[in-house]
């Protein structure tokens, strides 16, 4: 019997002894988070993707823009600390505020799945879709899944950013690979790209604003457009 409590107590020792070690551990994950940060004050950003949704075989892709495939993944997005996704849940807008499918709060729901409810797609010819994030911020990099359950490449890609909600004054332009300006926004230098599980990072240097729109006029494989998500990474202006 004495033995029997002896080695009970030798049990509940070693327990007590590995539940102090991970709660030493806990305590210092602050710490090591802390550390991660660089010399420019930057740190990591916390994304969380979607599952890899490709599905049957991928269809030949027609585009006389398009960048090199690489089967790399992407590096991790650094910006300064305290930079957070700033577009979730806020308010969209859109070129047909009547989506064929789906509804515009989709695009800042925080779902990047490739599934059935969780996209929303508009007519064929040029369109555009735009989050109102309530109030200037400096946005470090943009986010954005059109659609990646296929390999396709989505035209006329413009990305711009403006205090203005009706894009007219102060427009900044991040990306653009209308090659030919059939979009009539400007010949643009960027190149098209297959869209994939990961999404498509796009850096914005601290650009201040507060309005966020993306164009688009179709893809590879019809002539609708889509978006999943759309995450903005930012500060609130002080």
């Amino acid at each position: 019997m004495k033995q029997g409590l002896q080695g009970l107590v030798g049990a509940f020792s070693l327990l007590l002894l590995a539940a102090c070690c991970l709660a030493s551990a806990q305590g210092e994950a602050p710490a090591e988070e802390s550390a991660e940060k660089s010399d420019d004050g930057t740190v990591e950003l916390d994304i969380e993707l979607p599952r890899p949704r490709f599905v049957g075989t991928p269809t030949n892709i027609d585009s006389d823009n398009l960048e090199e495939p690489s089967d790399e993944e992407r590096k991790p997005l650094r910006a300064p600390e305290g930079t957070v996704n700033v577009a979730l849940e806020k308010p969209v807008a859109a070129s047909d505020d009547e989506p064929i499918i789906g509804e515009l709060e989709l695009v800042t729901d925080g779902d990047k799945e490739a599934v059935e409810g969780s996209f929303v797609e508009f007519g064929p010819g040029p369109q555009w879709v735009q989050i109102d994030l309530e109030a200037p911020h400096a946005i470090h990099w943009l986010l954005v899944w059109h659609y990646h359950s296929q390999a396709r490449v989505y035209r006329d890609l413009v990305i711009q950013l403006s205090d203005d909600p009706e894009f007219i004054e102060g427009v900044q332009t991040v990306f653009n690979n209308d090659h030919d300006n059939s979009s009539g926004l400007g010949k643009g230098k960027d190149k098209e790209y297959i869209e994939t599980y990961e999404g498509r990072a796009f850096p914005a240097q601290g650009i201040e604003a507060r309005y966020v729109r993306l164009y688009s006029n179709g893809n590879t494989s019809n002539d609708m457009n889509h978006y999943i998500e759309v995450e903005v990474y930012g500060k609130p202006l002080e």
